[in-house]
């Protein structure tokens, strides 16, 4: 039995940042002590608008619409998501969950930002006065 539920709290990141191509992990932790498999973690993706998905249940199973850049793990007496490679697609609240003693418990979620390319310098194009301005002499 992974403990009591009457008090757990689970705790995780409220933010995150990760560049394109980069690693990062996403951690869960529990407010009873140590997490285990036996609290069996699970993560989900939620993007806007759109209903969660599982990506990782029991620790460290995927479904087969898991992407292969996403991993679980535990780590440190805390479950773990890790992104490898990260891409801009990956840009979503995750959410872990846990189970106590008949039942689960949600993490309060991460919000991960995929920072973007970074933006080319504003460019300044100059026009020559119209002939119309020219005549005038309104060139400026």
């Amino acid at each position: 039995c992974p403990g009591s539920n009457s008090q757990a709290v689970v705790t995780q990141e409220p933010s995150m940042t990760v560049s394109p191509g980069g690693t990062v992990t996403l951690t869960c932790a529990s407010s009873t002590g140590a997490v285990t498999s036996g609290h069996s973690p699970h993560w989900f993706q939620q993007k806007p608008g759109q209903a969660p998905k599982t990506l990782i249940y029991n620790t460290n199973y995927k479904h087969s619409w898991t992407p292969a850049r996403f991993s679980g793990s535990l780590l440190g007496g805390k479950a773990a998501l890790t992104l490898s490679g990260a891409q801009p697609e990956d840009e979503a609240e995750y959410y872990c969950w846990l189970y106590y003693d008949g039942v689960g418990l949600f993490g309060g979620g991460t919000r991960l930002t995929v920072l973007g390319q970074p933006k080319a310098a504003p460019s300044v194009t100059l026009f020559p006065p119209s002939s119309e301005e020219l005549q005038a002499n309104k060139a400026t």
